[in-house]
């Protein structure tokens, strides 16, 4: 049976895809497909390239993004998202698509012709990192003859690129749009995130119905896109409301679950 996982961006909420990449391990489902945008671009092919999630949630902890030798010069960003790149190449080494053990299709943004590509083959490190590029915040990523940045742009929960492949659809969404209270938009950046959830919602929440599963933890609300603080707590919030909704879910045949 092929089942399919799609895991939208989020920041620094995307640690709650390994999360519930531990529930989906415990449940002894085989994922056979994988979508992915921005953080969920960086997971995806990480799990894909055969990590399983404790390797991956250790790898995000020690990555210091915001690390001063990240920081860049002269370029439109804060952080110098191709300074990244041997971070990843430790585990991609053949930096190709192919290598990966999963079929992987991950979103990026051309900035230059403001159109949505999809990467599903060739190269393999720049595009994720260009899938993860939040503007303004990492600088474009050049591949080929563009520069490219956040796929969550126009594109940040990709079903619609797997759903022929796949019977079941497994989606991951870490961006809970709830309404707010006007004192929680007390900053600038507060404005800015929720005008991005916004825009991704518009476009994201009409997919839930090509699912056969949704996960979306609504306690990630209380959490930003781009804060480092409770790297565990938002794992875990991934992982308690994956089992909450695996366990309810009767739109899936489970396999033997492990417990492990």
């Amino acid at each position: 049976m092929k089942i399919g996982l799609v895991l939208s961006g989020g920041g620094f909420r995307g640690i709650a895809h390994i999360g519930v990449l531990k529930a989906l391990d415990e449940f002894g489902f085989e994922i056979t497909h994988i979508a992915g945008t921005s953080a969920g671009a960086v997971i995806g092919a990480l799990y894909a390239g055969g990590l399983d999630w404790k390797q991956i949630l250790e790898f995000i902890k020690e990555v210091n993004i915001f690390s001063l030798n990240n920081y860049a010069v002269g370029k439109p960003g804060f952080v110098d998202t191709e300074k990244l790149y041997d971070d990843f190449l430790v585990f991609f080494p053949d930096d190709n698509f192919e290598s990966l053990k999963i079929p992987l299709y991950i979103t990026a943004t051309d900035i230059l012709e403001g159109s949505l590509k999809v990467f599903t083959k060739g190269e393999l490190i720049r595009p994720i990192l260009a899938s993860a590029a939040f503007p303004g915040v990492f600088t474009p990523v050049k591949i080929a003859d563009s520069y490219y940045v956040d796929g969550g742009a126009l594109n940040n929960f990709p079903v619609d690129l797997i759903k022929e492949h796949c019977k079941h659809i497994i989606g991951v969404y870490v961006n809970p749009f709830l309404k707010l209270e006007i004192d929680q938009l007390k900053r600038s950046y507060n404005v800015l995130e929720r005008a991005y959830q916004i825009r991704a919602a518009k476009d994201s929440l009409p997919k839930f119905g090509d699912c056969t599963l949704v996960i979306s933890p609504k306690d990630l609300i209380n959490h930003r896109t781009f804060s480092i603080k409770d790297m565990d707590t938002v794992f875990n919030l991934g992982y308690e409301a994956a089992i909450m909704a695996l366990e309810n879910s009767s739109n899936l045949q489970m396999p033997q679950k492990t417990g492990l």
